[in-house]
């Protein structure tokens, strides 16, 4: 064990850690959390932390398996998760309601929090990707280290709205909303030029 936690080995679990955080981009969710928690959809955080990290690690061991069994390629998987993401950018942005969270109580913990923010198709998707450059436990320790960090923000997110306020969570909302627009086009492109490329 001792030489697994080698310097290496550690700058491997902290890159894998930091491009995971990076595409998981849990900071910028904020505002759709709040959205969420406003509509009395209270989000689990343990929850949400727990089914996320089953999720990848899922997805780690037998996500190509899975994908070929419903006949589904990574690129396609990527279009849909980016067309979901495009749609609650749109909400953001122009305050127009697109997706109904009409699900019964503490559904909302799963979609959109769970599917597509945490666990969507780019994270899935770079999960599958470490893969060629890291071993499975620093994969499962970067992912680990990742739901830790949601767990916290979805926790205290509301110390957040309190510490913004209204104009700053506005003002929040529509920066992040262009953030996701962006994020939700670049995988949509790549992807359908993988497709039809």
């Amino acid at each position: 064990m001792e030489s697994f936690f080698s310097l290496e080995n550690l700058r491997q679990i902290f890159t894998a850690f930091l491009v995971l955080f990076a595409v998981i981009d849990v900071t910028g969710g904020i505002p759709i959390f709040l959205k969420i928690n406003e509509s009395g959809q209270k989000i689990q955080a343990g929850k949400a932390a727990v089914i996320s990290f089953c999720l990848l690690a899922v997805f780690l061991f037998a996500g190509e398996m899975l994908l070929r069994l419903f006949g589904v390629d990574i690129p396609s998987f990527a279009v849909a998760g980016a067309l979901i993401l495009f749609a609650l950018a749109i909400e953001m942005i122009f305050n127009i309601e697109i997706f109904k969270n009409d699900a019964p109580k503490g559904f909302a913990t799963i979609v959109p929090v769970v599917f597509p923010l945490i666990a969507g198709a780019g994270t899935l998707t770079t999960t599958l990707t470490l893969r060629a450059e890291s071993s499975i436990l620093t994969i499962l320790i970067a992912i680990a280290l990742n739901m830790i960090v949601v767990y916290f923000v979805l926790r205290y997110v509301s110390i957040v709205e309190r510490l913004l306020g209204k104009v700053g969570i506005y003002i929040v909302r529509k920066f992040f909303g262009v953030i996701l627009l962006a994020m939700s086009v670049k995988l949509l492109v790549t992807n359908l030029q993988i497709l039809f490329g």
